[in-house]
C-alpha cells in the first residue's frame, strides 16, 4: 500500500531513585502528564527477563522457581534502566502503582491452589487508549492527561480474570495518528517521542509504537496494541515482533478510544507466536454490546492447540507481489521466506489483486465520519474532561505550544466538519471500502485461487524519525485486511542493516487459529527474531 496520511493508525480503533524515595515508594522520572510512582522492593532484581517468553515464565511459576512478584519487579527495574535511563526509549507512559501488590496477591492465590487462567502472574503492558480503572487513558494527548476512567475496558476485565498483572501503559502516536496528515509516529504530547530500540534514530511506527518498542526491548512479557489500519502490524514488523490483528469484533472494543467502528480492534504484540496465541485466547470473547461481536459464542478457548511445526504442510498460499519491488533487502528476505514456505510443504503461487490500493479514498472518508461519531460517544460515556471532538479542537488551539509543536490537527477539523452516519457520502464510502478490500479484494483472491492465506512482506524497514517533515512511509501490504476487517499476522523474516523485517499472513474472517499455526511453523523454521542492540544509528 502506498503512503497514506492515516497509515500506521491504530484504534477504534521501578527505577533507581530520581528525586526522592519516600515510604517504600520510588518516584520515577516525571513523565509528561504526571510522575509515575511505583512500589519498590529493595535491590534491583537479578532475574534476566531479556527475551523471556510469557510461556517460559508461566512454566517457571508452575514449577515454583519464579514468582509473579519477582517477575514484575524485574520488569519494573528494566523499565527504569532502559526506558527511563539508558537509551530512554519513552515507550512506557505510565506505570501501574498497584503492579507489585497485584503480583503478590496472585502469588498468594497460587500458593493456595487457585489459578485464574493461562496468564496467572504474567505482566502485561497496555496501550494508552484502553481504559484501565484508576489509570489515565489519554490517547497520548495532554488534553486527556487527567482522564481516569472508573471502569476497566472489557478486554482488561478479561486480562484480570485470567490472572494478568497490569504492569503499565505504553506511549502511542497521539490520537493514534489520526490528528494530522503530517504526524510523526511514536510522538505524543503526553509521552514524548518513542525510539526504536534497534536504532534509536529510527521510527517505531504507529500507532502502537510504545507497545512495539517496549515488548521488543523486554520491558514487559507481552503487550496489547490496537489497530485501525496497520497500528499493530507496522510497529510489530519494525520491532521484530509477532503482531496479530484479529477479525474485527473478535476482541471487544468496549472501553477503547475509537477511530473507526468498522475497522478498530485490539490485538496481541509478542516476541513469539506462542505468546500471541496465549494472549489471544484470553482476549477473544463475545461482547454483546459490540455490534461486530461474532454471532456464535463457540470460539477456541486455547489458540495454542493450532501451533504445530508442520502446520504449513499442504497449505496453499498466494504471494501478493504488488506489495513488493520497493526495496531490494525486503524482496530478498521475502524470496527466502517463500522458499521456506515451500520447503515446509506449502504450495505457493503468485496472485494479483485487481482492486489493490483503490480502497484508500473511501477508507479515509469512512474514518472521518466514524471518528467524530465514535469519539464523541466515548468521551461522553467515560466522563472525559473534554466531552467532544469540538472541545478537543478548541483545547488544542489554546495549548498549541505543547500539543501542536510539530504538526496540526487537520484530520480533527475534517472529521468535525462531517455530518451524521446517515449521510449518503458516509454510507457510500463504507460500502465501497469494504467491497474493494474485501469482496472484490482479499476474499476474491482467497476464494478464486482456493488459498488458505495471502502472504507478502509486511512493510519497508523503519525510517529516520523526522518531526518536521513527518513519517517517510514507503509501502506496506497489510492494509487490505485492515479495511476488509479480516485477520492478519506479521512474523519476523529477516533484517536490513540490523532493522527487522516482517512477513504477513492474511486470511478469512475467524481464521486466526490457522494463521497462528502457519506463522508458528514459519517462525520455527526461520528463527528470525533478534533482540535489539540499542544502536544510536543504523549499522553499516
Amino acid at each position: 500500500m502506498k503512503n497514506a496520511p492515516w497509515m500506521g493508525l491504530v484504534v477504534l480503533l521501578g527505577a533507581a531513585c530520581v528525586g526522592a524515595c519516600d515510604g517504600g515508594l520510588v518516584q520515577g522520572r516525571a513523565r509528561p502528564g504526571g510522575p509515575s510512582t511505583i512500589p519498590r522492593g529493595g535491590a534491583a532484581s537479578a532475574l534476566d527477563v531479556v527475551e523471556l517468553s510469557a510461556a517460559d515464565a508461566r512454566d517457571r511459576m508452575a514449577r515454583g522457581t519464579l514468582t509473579a512478584r519477582e517477575l514484575t519487579q524485574a520488569y519494573l527495574d528494566r523499565i527504569a534502566q532502559i526506558d527511563d535511563a539508558g537509551p530512554r526509549l519513552d515507550a512506557v507512559i505510565e506505570l501501574n502503582p498497584r503492579a507489585l501488590a497485584d503480583a503478590e496477591a496472585l502469588d498468594a492465590e497460587r500458593r493456595a491452589g487457585k489459578l485464574r487462567g493461562p496468564l496467572h502472574g504474567i505482566p502485561v503492558l497496555i496501550k494508552d487508549n484502553i481504559d484501565v480503572a484508576g489509570m489515565v487513558n489519554s490517547a497520548g494527548s495532554l488534553a486527556l492527561a487527567d482522564h481516569r476512567p472508573k471502569e476497566d475496558a472489557f478486554l482488561v476485565v478479561r486480562l484480570r480474570a485470567a490472572g494478568a498483572v497490569i504492569l503499565g501503559k505504553t506511549n502511542l502516536s497521539e490520537w493514534a495518528n489520526f490528528r494530522s496528515t503530517r504526524s510523526t509516529s511514536g510522538w505524543s504530547s503526553r509521552g514524548g517521542q518513542t525510539k526504536n530500540p534497534y536504532a534509536l534514530d529510527r521510527n517505531p511506527c504507529g500507532s502502537s509504537s510504545g507497545a512495539g518498542a517496549a515488548i521488543a526491548a523486554s520491558l514487559g512479557a507481552i503487550g496489547i496494541g490496537t489497530e485501525t489500519d496497520g497500528s499493530i502490524l507496522c510497529p510489530s514488523a519494525v520491532h521484530g515482533l509477532v503482531g496479530l490483528k484479529p477479525t474485527v469484533g473478535l476482541i471487544s472494543r468496549g472501553g477503547i478510544i475509537p477511530i473507526s467502528i468498522s475497522q478498530d480492534t485490539a490485538g496481541p504484540m509478542a516476541r513469539t507466536v506462542t505468546d500471541a496465541a496465549l494472549l489471544l485466547g484470553v482476549l477473544a470473547a463475545v461482547d454483546p454490546s459490540d455490534p461486530a461481536a461474532p454471532k456464535e459464542a463457540r470460539l477456541p478457548s486455547d489458540y495454542t492447540t493450532f501451533l504445530k511445526p508442520d502446520a504449513l504442510r499442504g497449505k496453499r498460499l498466494g504471494v501478493l507481489r504488488q506489495a513488493m519491488g520497493y526495496h531490494p533487502d525486503v524482496d530478498a528476505a521475502a524470496e527466502a521466506s517463500i522458499a521456506t514456505l515451500r520447503a515446509r510443504g506449502a504450495e505457493v503461487i503468485d496472485v494479483e489483486m485487481a482492486t489493490y490500493d483503490r480502497w484508500n479514498e473511501p477508507e479515509l472518508t469512512l474514518m472521518l465520519y466514524e471518528f467524530k461519531d465514535g469519539l464523541n460517544a466515548y468521551l461522553r460515556r467515560s466522563g472525559a474532561p473534554r466531552a467532544s471532538l469540538e472541545a478537543l479542537i478548541a483545547w488544542n488551539e489554546a495549548h498549541a505550544d505543547t500539543t501542536m509543536p510539530f504538526f496540526g490537527q487537520e484530520l480533527f477539523e475534517k472529521a468535525q466538519a462531517k455530518g451524521p452516519l446517515t449521510d449518503a457520502a458516509y454510507l457510500e464510502a463504507r460500502e465501497a471500502a469494504r467491497r474493494l478490500a474485501g469482496k472484490e479484494g482479499l476474499l476474491v483472491v482467497l476464494d478464486g485461487h482456493r488459498l488458505d492465506a495471502v502472504v507478502a512482506p509486511s512493510m519497508a524497514p523503519a525510517w529516520i524519525t523526522d518531526p518536521v517533515l513527518g513519517d517517510h512511509f514507503v509501502s506496506a501490504s497489510y492494509g487490505v485486511a485492515a479495511v476488509a476487517g479480516t485477520p492478519s499476522i506479521t512474523v519476523p523474516m529477516g533484517e536490513s542493516h540490523g532493522l527487522p523485517l516482517g512477513f504477513v499472513f492474511m486470511g478469512r474472517a475467524y481464521s486466526e487459529g490457522e494463521l497462528l499455526g502457519m506463522a508458528f511453523a514459519f517462525e520455527q523454521a526461520t528463527k528470525a527474531r533478534r533482540a535489539p542492540a540499542f544502536a544510536l544509528t543504523l549499522r553499516r
